[in-house]
Order: structure tokens, then sequence, then C-alpha cells
């Protein structure tokens, strides 16, 4: 049996409107479908329920990392748990997967490994986006960000001010965290619209604010501010940050944690120190990184978008990306394997026979499989890459 939903909500602010979610550069073309185009058959070979399979399976990936694709991994019912946009997916302590969209009947939805439905909850996040799950005492906390970008009655999209969500693994609401103009480190003019956050091994939260004005905020555990870096106005432009759409505690280095930020305009993942510090950038020719997942030595990442043989973004693109422990690609899920020459990595395109449209995110299991979320695929479920 299913939970009913849980309303997470707050009092007096203006941020919780009962609506569905789009982002920045989302245009109405590619706005939630209605019933029957739900329903329809994609381009690519998706159903909404992903109710068959292909007669071949599908391999994917290269060096050692390939994977067997699985589209009808998640057993869910349109009817009972529609989706708009799956972002983003996490493990909890007890195995389940975790995964947050933007479609207001079911922001959370919790799977087993099998794909199994357990559980579902929230409707009150219209720009459900970045999920990060944390340990205190023995027990799983989630921080969930709204990016604030959201449907009208209409179809139209606009903006709000976005916010950012502690809770429990059942939707408890533990505190929130609003727009940095509460507290004086924004002005009017600036927009807060945050796509990600990470929490630090001593409990303070980094808060990317990747659709708004594209600093990192760093708060303590209780949600107070401590600093906040990046941006667009640095002197040397290495310490900016275009479209900080994720961020990550990289801790594989255990005397010496970073922070992996995506500047994702810029095809790559910026490193700081964890008070700011600018120390290097991993460039990615041609990939839209979305955030840095950390599994065992390597990082993994969806890639949102990609370029064609000419150098130009275009939709319907995108693929997993995996990086070595020295932050070196050794595969591309989807895409094509990785090339590099004179020690600099060239530009990666989408594979011929495309797996995925828009990866946004991926959550990496014990057994190593990879579950992928997708934005504006077509109202797919997340995609399961089994180890081969």
């Amino acid at each position: 049996m299913h939970k009913q939903p849980i309303h997470v909500f707050l009092v007096n602010t203006n941020l919780f409107l009962f609506m569905n979610h789009s982002r920045r550069g989302f245009l109405k073309s590619a706005a939630i479908a209605t019933a029957a185009a739900t329903n329809a058959a994609t381009a690519k070979g998706f159903t909404i329920l992903h109710k068959e399979k292909p007669a071949d399976e599908e391999i994917i990936g290269h060096n050692g990392f390939t994977y067997k694709v699985d589209k009808g991994w998640a057993k869910i019912s349109v009817n009972n748990t529609p989706l708009a946009n799956c972002h983003e997916m996490v493990q909890d302590s007890k195995g389940r997967l975790i995964m947050l969209g933007d479609h207001t009947h079911n922001n959370v939805l919790i799977f087993d490994k099998s794909g199994k439905l357990l559980d579902y909850w929230g409707t009150s996040l219209p720009g459900g986006h970045g999920l990060t799950i944390s340990k205190e005492g023995g027990e799983d906390f989630l921080l969930l960000t709204d990016c604030g970008w959201a449907l009208d009655r209409t179809g139209g999209t606009y903006g709000q001010a976005g916010q950012v969500l502690k809770t429990t693994t059942d939707g408890r609401l533990i505190f929130a965290i609003g727009h940095p103009r509460t507290i004086g480190i924004y002005k009017d003019d600036e927009p807060f619209k945050p796509t990600e956050t990470a929490v630090a091994p001593n409990g303070d939260i980094y808060v990317a604010d990747g659709y708004g004005s594209d600093n990192i905020i760093q708060y303590n555990a209780k949600g107070q501010y401590i600093r906040h870096f990046g941006g667009h106005h640095n002197a040397n432009p290495d310490h900016n940050l275009h479209n900080a759409h994720g961020i990550t505690v990289d801790t594989r280095d255990k005397n010496n944690p970073v922070l992996v930020c995506t500047s994702r305009e810029e095809n790559c993942f910026k490193v700081f120190s964890m008070d700011g510090k600018f120390i290097k950038r991993i460039d990615l020719p041609g990939m839209y990184v979305c955030r840095a997942v950390i599994n065992d030595d390597n990082i993994y990442a969806g890639v949102c978008w990609s370029k064609n043989a000419e150098g130009k973004q275009f939709d319907g693109s995108g693929f997993v990306t995996i990086l070595d422990k020295d932050n070196k690609v050794i595969s591309n899920p989807g895409g094509m394997a990785p090339v590099y020459k004179n020690g600099a990595l060239q530009q990666t395109l989408q594979a011929k026979n495309a797996t995925f449209m828009h990866g946004h995110d991926v959550c990496i299991d014990e057994d190593k499989s990879v579950y992928v979320c997708q934005w504006n695929a077509h109202h797919t479920a997340p995609v399961k890459l089994t180890r081969v």
C-alpha cells in the first residue's frame, strides 16, 4: 500500500504554487504534454511505461564500463504516479532508490532495485530539481531543491524564486532555505533559482544557484549563512560559473575534500576548496554536464545536451559520462568513445543510435548498476544500466 501523498508546506513564503515545472530555455513546445500525447510512442523507442523491451538487448559504454540497457525497469502506472521530468535519484541506507521529479501529484517516487514502487509523496514542488541525501545520527535526510521554473494554467512558462527544503525520507519538513535576499547577501535584482545542494562531512550545506545568479552559497548544518563564491564578477574568469547546475563534495582524498562544481555552459567541472578557493577545471568538450556523482574512484555524470559534428548544441542529445580517479573520461554510455589527442579530450558526440534524451542525473548502486534520470524525454521513468 502506498502512503497518502504528504503535503510539504511552508508558512510565510510565496514560493509554493500548485502547478507543474519547467526550466529556463524550455520552450512551450517542450512543455508537459497532454494525456493523449503522454500515452503515445516516443521518437526514440520509449513509451511512458516502457512496457516492451527490444528483442535484442542494447549494450552501451566503453573500456570495461559497459552496460545492458533496461528501459522498462520502473514498474509504475501513469494513472497513479504520473511523471513530467525525472530529475535526480539517490540511494538511501536501506537500499531504496529515491527519485525527485517535478510532477506535483508525486514529486518523490521511491523504488526498490527491481523497479517496484514502494512509496510516493510530495505535491508542492513545481520546480522539483535537485536531490541530495545525508546521514545524521544514523538517520537519512533529504535536501530537495525547487529551481523556481513553472508552468501556468495555459502551458506558458514563467519563473519564480526557488528554495531548498530539508526533509525526512518520508517528507516531514525540517527547515527551508529561502531567497538569500532575506539575509542581505543578494540584491533585489539578483534571482535565486537553486538547482542542487551538497553536504560536507561536517554537515555544511552548499547550494548551487544554477538557474539564478550562479553563486555557490555555503550554510552550516542548521541552515545559517557562512559565505558565497562563484557568480559572474570575479577578476579571474576561471572563478566564475556559468549555469552552476550541480555541486558535489569529492572525498576521494579523505584528507583533502574538495567541491566539484558544474559550469555547464562552459562544458566543464570546476574544482574549489571547501572555503571557495578555485583549484582547477576539468574540461569536457561538447558535454553540457549535470552534477558529478562520486562512486569509488570514479565520477559519473549525466550529459543533458551534447554538440553535433558542427559544434552546435541540439535538443534530443545527451548521454552519460564516466571519469577515472585522474579525472580522465574513460566511458560515455550512450555517447561516442572518448578520444584524447596530446592529452586533451576531443569533443564528444552522442552515439549514432541514441539511447538517451537529456541525461540529467545518475545513481550508482552497490552492484555498480547505473540509474539514469532524463529531462524532457517524453515523461520516461529512470532507465537502468546493468554493468556487463
